[in-house]
């Protein structure tokens, strides 16, 4: 080979390095943690997952292509640190936390790795940001926080069974400590302008659920679950119970009521696996936690089961019906 052709191969190669070093730092294989604090087998995963990913394919994140993905589950509490621990030593470029409980596990296991979490009541008492609008540290991401849930819940559910007179709100105050300080006082508070008395049912265990149905079952009481991951893991159970001793329940989330429950209302979290992807590429883009907001919640799901509430006995008014964004005939 000549002498010119060998420096121009030379010269082209040169031109070419800064190139292909961009090309290899926009295309390399991000990789994220996502640690979910449900079995793996729990119905409610998949469409979590599913509307995770396809919102992270309309930001042109494709798994196996530029960004790789490492799930994990969490059936019960003590999961909760092996896993996020886990996560934290495979040194992902940022780690997706699908309640509070996770954000606290991860942040004691990964407290340098950016962490986005899905949903949490109130993201400020945990201390996972100083600020919604300026959080400041390496956490953000979105709250499942509605200030008028907890009249909502009351309003609808005595609607639906207007001869309640007592109900009851149940939670775990080991896996809710703030759920319940946040909306313990809104439910007491909308219950005095509807004449019913509010008392609180704290579980620690599936023994205890059921020991709880047994002394509330009656045609006056009623029963509002709060955001709870602890009552999510057993809402089978809970659900049963309810229909067992006719207990007439508002529950959080969609899936109750589309396993059996009587009726739900809270954020959409499947809206809010699908907005998720918003801030997992504005920080893989260079974006800093602490400077994007925590964000509200933008939908609000009313699902009516009308199986369920014609087993209970109840007769679910049109005006109600006609509030719902699903109802199960």
């Amino acid at each position: 080979m000549r002498r010119r052709e060998v420096l121009s191969l030379l010269g082209g190669a040169v031109v070419s390095w800064p190139h292909l070093a961009k090309a290899q730092y926009i295309d390399r294989l991000h990789e994220i943690g996502v640690l979910i604090p449900l079995a793996e087998t729990d119905p409610d995963v998949p469409p979590r997952i599913a509307n995770f990913e396809q919102g992270l394919r309309d930001l042109g994140w494709f798994k196996g292509r530029n960004i790789l993905i490492h799930y994990r589950f969490a059936a019960q509490s003590d999961q909760l640190k092996v896993h996020a621990r886990e996560l934290a030593l495979m040194q992902p470029d940022l780690v997706v936390a699908g309640t509070s409980m996770v954000a606290s596990a991860l942040l004691q296991e990964a407290a340098t790795v950016p962490i986005v979490f899905v949903t949490s009541i109130n993201p400020v008492a945990y201390g996972f940001v100083t600020a919604l609008q300026r959080p400041g540290g390496n956490l953000t991401g979105f709250t499942n926080n509605i200030p008028s849930m907890g009249g909502k819940w009351l309003e609808l559910l005595k609607a639906v069974a207007p001869n309640i007179a007592r109900v009851a709100i149940m939670f775990n105050p080991e896996t809710a400590p703030f759920s319940a300080s946040h909306f313990i006082p809104t439910v007491e508070a909308a219950a005095a302008s509807i004449a019913v008395q509010p008392f609180v049912v704290p579980v620690r265990s599936p023994t205890e659920i059921e020991t709880a149905f047994a002394e509330l079952g009656g045609p006056a009481q009623g029963l509002v679950i709060i955001p709870d991951t602890f009552m999510a893991r057993h809402r089978a159970l809970i659900i049963e119970q309810a229909a067992r001793f006719k207990v007439p329940a508002i529950y959080p989330a969609r899936y109750y009521a589309m396993e059996g429950g009587l009726m739900s209302c809270g954020a959409d979290m499947l809206d809010l696996y699908r907005r998720t992807p918003s801030y997992v590429d504005r920080i893989l883009r260079g974006s800093k936690p602490a400077d994007l907001p925590v964000q509200a919640p933008s939908k609000v799901d009313l699902v009516i089961n009308l199986r369920a509430a014609e087993a209970l006995g109840l007769s679910v008014p049109r005006i109600v019906i006609a509030r719902a964004n699903e109802v199960i005939e």
